[in-house]
């Protein structure tokens, strides 16, 4: 009785602290990588999803330096980002700018592709993506767009069904 009354906790234990159940959505860890890229995101000091997204990135081995501000709306301005693309933080990286709830895994493989891509966006705030994806989050479909130096706008990925 004492050995399947151990077996259980350990099981219960074990399925409370397993990686799977400790991540809201560990989908967002598929394809991890350890390349390591800084990037600055610029966020408004009382958004919690933008603090989720960050430790995404940080869970992907960015180095975040995390700059809050009061109103986004001039960095969006000054690095092209379309009103129709925004969402509520912007970030820079090696020349690209990051709008919004991005997959990290999006952004490194941009970043280790050659392309004339300027900007990845997630318009709005899509539940269950990175930093939307708290416990109990419903997981809308959503997909990436790609924005190229002339301005021209591409599906860059889709999320469905994750």
């Amino acid at each position: 009785m004492k050995k399947t009354l151990l077996g259980l906790t350990a099981a219960a234990i074990m399925a409370v602290t397993s990686p799977s159940t400790l991540a809201a959505d560990p989908v967002w860890l598929e394809g991890k990588n350890d390349q390591i890229y800084s990037i600055k995101v610029y966020h408004s000091p009382s958004c919690g999803c933008c603090k989720g997204w960050i430790e995404h990135l940080e869970d992907h081995d960015f180095q975040v330096e995390s700059i809050e501000m009061n109103d986004v709306n001039p960095i969006k301005q000054q690095y092209g980002v379309p009103q129709q693309g925004a969402s509520c933080h912007t970030a820079l990286v090696n020349g690209k700018v990051i709008e919004g709830h991005v997959p990290a895994q999006d952004i490194k493989t941009l970043l280790a592709s050659q392309n004339n891509i300027h900007l990845l966006t997630v318009p709005g705030m899509p539940s269950g993506g990175p930093g939307m994806d708290f416990d109990g989050a419903r997981k809308d479909d959503f997909s990436v767009y790609a924005m190229d130096k002339a301005g021209k706008v591409s599906t860059y990925n889709r999320y469905e069904d994750y």
